[in-house]
């Protein structure tokens, strides 16, 4: 216990710089352990889900432009948890949006996404036995279903063929509960 106490720093004081529809950032002033003061820059952000979803030894995957990064990707569905929203109401709810499908959900892992600067918190789910039930989509997003193989999608997630890294990580854990 002492040792985790040696590391931690301590908020002196905090602005709020910029309030999104996203993302709120935040820039702290922290005490570090030897005494001295640093500030911190925070990405705050509500957490996420992404959802392996398997049907018929296929994975259902979307391709999207993502503005950021400016090109496609393609990735596996995913979204932002709504405020008071529980992690599997919001995996059920973007796996239905993005690829029509519904199904049962077990979460497989739960991580930080950029713990240097972000609170953001990703809940990974496994979703099986998938039946059609669309939700529509968000007026924003533009996407477009694929599926791929699932010994296809380990290959790619084990050579570097997706950029994603909830994609890759989701895929690799995934692979010890199927």
């Amino acid at each position: 216990m002492n040792e985790k106490k040696k590391l931690a720093e301590t908020r002196l004081e905090g602005e709020v710089l910029f309030e999104g529809r996203l993302l709120r950032l935040e820039r702290d002033r922290v005490r570090l352990p030897n005494g001295t003061e640093a500030l911190r820059e925070i990405v705050r952000h509500p957490g996420a889900v992404a959802v392996i979803a398997l049907y018929e030894q296929e994975l259902l995957m979307v391709r999207q432009f993502r503005y950021p990064v400016g090109r496609e990707t393609l990735e596996i569905p995913a979204g932002k948890i709504d405020p008071q929203e529980a992690p599997l109401a919001c995996a059920i709810r973007e796996l239905r949006e993005e690829t029509g499908y519904r199904g049962t959900m077990e979460e497989i892992a739960t991580f930080y996404t950029t713990p240097g600067f972000s609170d953001e918190v990703m809940h990974v789910f496994l979703a099986s036995d998938l039946s059609w039930d669309p939700l529509t989509m968000d007026d924003d997003e533009f996407i477009a279903l694929e599926r791929i193989p699932w010994a296809e999608a380990l290959k790619l997630a084990r050579n570097n063929g997706f950029i994603d890294a909830k994609t890759i990580l989701g895929i690799l854990l995934a692979e010890g509960h199927i």
